[in-house]
């Protein structure tokens, strides 16, 4: 009896031993202490925000640490007190999920020179300030190559968020070289989520024979997505694959791996790696790719377009740059 209480107790501090060591074990032990999130608009646009979150999500799970996040984050004085809090918290890696937080961070980022701020798509960088760009020119290109070869009416329509979104110069360019008889119509909301007046672009375009559409928006994608198809039309999704919107619909889709870049930039600043800086990625990063190909593109053309891809990874030059 004396014997099978020792074997129990040596079973009971293994087992806390085991339970210590796998509590741990997803732990680098590197200089990540816990990671925050500011988001411009929502978590819930089921585009850009949604995958900013379940990049954060994966770090948390990878790395075993405490992450946070706050919406609705646009001004200087929110952005100071988020900070603040976080910092009571023990953060020191925090994402800005949009563009807007570089002149942000880059204002209050010799306050806190133990946080490495990270953001999105601009031109601010500092010792602990860095900007993750993704070179979208590209990836716009070949889906606008797609969009020029399925078009029917040589119809192709653009409903864009701002002007400056390479996404919407490549897609441009790409339609243009794949198809020179096609008509390319351009809007833009000038907001990631006025669905309004999004649909209002989207009537015109339709009334005007587009056939195929390009919504580079984050809110308003999926809802102009919805009315193409009822229109028995062709689109092109954005940021997300879209093509469970409708496989006969959507084409493919520009897509923007943000957790992966989030899964990378915190892997590097983990081993002590991640510099401040302006850093682009693109195709061959693998966070930059198109989405699924619709059944209705032919299969020739599919592999056509896989076939240019795969140049453009190796040489850097696009179809029309050759």
């Amino acid at each position: 009896m004396h014997k099978l209480k020792n074997i129990i107790i040596i079973l009971y501090f293994t087992t806390i031993f085991v339970a210590l060591v796998s509590l741990t074990g997803c732990n680098s032990g590197g200089k990540i202490n816990k990671v925050g999130m500011l988001v411009e608009h929502s978590i819930n646009d089921q585009t850009w925000g949604e995958k900013g979150y379940n990049g954060l999500l994966q770090i948390k799970d990878k790395y075993n640490v405490d992450v946070f996040f706050k919406e609705e984050v646009k001004t200087q004085e929110e952005v100071n007190k988020a900070v603040g809090e976080f910092t009571t918290q023990g953060v020191n890696l925090i994402f800005g999920h949009s563009s807007i937080y570089g002149k942000y961070f880059n204002n209050i980022k010799e306050n806190y020179p133990d946080i490495q701020f990270v953001y999105f798509n601009g031109a601010y960088k500092g010792d602990n300030l860095t900007s993750l760009h993704f070179n979208s020119n590209a990836m716009g290109f070949f889906a606008g190559m797609i969009a020029g070869k399925m078009t029917e009416t040589n119809q192709v329509g653009i409903i864009g968020a701002y002007e400056w979104q390479p996404e919407i110069e490549g897609f441009y360019e790409g339609v243009s070289y794949q198809n020179p008889d096609a008509t390319i119509s351009m809007n833009f909301v000038n907001d990631w989520d006025n669905t309004e007046r999004a649909i209002e672009i989207f009537s015109e375009m339709n009334n005007n024979h587009v056939d195929v559409f390009y919504p580079a928006g984050d809110s308003f994608s999926k809802e102009i997505i919805d009315r193409v198809r009822q229109q028995n039309k062709y689109a092109i999704g954005f940021v997300s694959d879209q093509s469970e919107l409708g496989r006969h619909t959507v084409l493919t889709s520009t897509v923007q791996h943000v957790d992966k870049l989030y899964l990378l930039a915190a892997e590097k600043f983990d081993k002590g790696n991640l510099d401040g800086g302006i850093f682009t990625y693109d195709f061959e990063d693998e966070v930059i790719s198109l989405g699924t190909f619709s059944p209705e593109m032919p299969n020739v053309f599919k592999r056509y377009i896989e076939d240019e891809i795969e140049k453009y990874t190796e040489t850097g030059l696009l179809p029309n740059e050759r």
